[in-house]
């Protein structure tokens, strides 16, 4: 497969398919994980956000939600494990089929949480509408143009934002158009190869405070030999050493945390209390 315009393998495809069955074969052979290893912070970022705010029910935006897999993870309380089973199971009903089996998963799911999805892929979040894993979903490129009306109202109805990957394909641009609608708390686990500096110093611009949590996060496996190397010289060239991470055949990611009140290392310091797994 062919590598990316920042040196990983690109996937394109399996977020283009009409359901999620090609999206979770892919990466189930790859071990991807992230979401699993994400499901607790987000979890609590959430209690957190309650407790501060008293909103019962927040509006989180999950972006770069693709088939709507966090939602899935916090509301039906699933692993990564389980999902790849369910879809490998389902390898042969039709997509109405697979809907109707996903929403039967739903039943007894956690409706204190609300989830709008934002994503470039069209038949992605149409997929995560009808199986019911996110309640609203947002077709759209913010890198490159502004929200319409309609956008925008869905965008100031969000009190989180959670990402599990995309920071470094979505930049500064797009979450400072995220930002100046509702001013949300934020939480996005972002790969050690980018950098996340200049979203914080253009957060910073609304006010925004930012602490990076402890530890790091495995992503996935590499692909292929050449993306390991690839990646070990992108890394290499941020000045990030891979020594016992990278180099030992995982990407792996930090979390970071942004609010608009100041308060980012209290939150960061709560989220550190929670145990960290498969560290390496």
């Amino acid at each position: 497969m062919p590598l990316d315009s920042t040196g990983k393998i690109s996937f394109d495809h399996i977020y283009t398919e009409p359901d999620p069955r090609a999206f979770f074969g892919t990466l189930r052979g790859l071990d991807y994980d992230i979401p699993q290893q994400a499901k607790a912070y987000f979890a609590q970022l959430i209690d957190e956000y309650r407790a501060e705010t008293d909103v019962t029910v927040p509006t989180v935006l999950d972006l770069g939600c693709s088939y709507g897999v966090n939602a899935a993870l916090h509301r039906c309380d699933l692993s990564m494990e389980r999902l790849y089973d369910h879809y490998a199971d389902g390898a042969s009903l039709s997509r109405d089929e697979l809907i109707a089996r996903d929403r039967r998963m739903l039943k007894g799911a956690d409706d204190k949480v609300r989830f709008i999805g934002l994503d470039t892929s069209a038949p992605a979040l149409d997929y995560a509408l009808k199986a019911g894993f996110i309640d609203d979903a947002i077709h759209a490129d913010l890198e490159s143009e502004e929200p319409t009306e309609e956008q925008r109202a869905l965008l100031a109805e969000v009190d989180i934002v959670i990402s599990t990957g995309c920071i470094g394909y979505v930049t500064e641009k797009t979450l400072v158009r995220i930002a100046r609608e509702s001013r949300p708390w934020m939480a996005h686990f972002v790969l050690r190869m980018f950098s996340y500096e200049p979203v914080a110093a253009s957060l910073a611009d609304l006010a925004y405070d930012t602490a990076g949590t402890d530890g790091v996060f495995q992503q996935r496996k590499f692909a292929s030999e050449e993306e390991r190397t690839q990646i070990l010289d992108n890394l290499s060239v941020a000045g990030v050493d891979p020594y016992g991470l990278e180099s030992g055949g995982r990407l792996y990611a930090r979390l970071y945390v942004s609010r608009p009140d100041g308060a980012a290392a209290d939150l960061a310091a709560t989220l550190n209390a929670l145990p960290l797994r498969d560290q390496g």
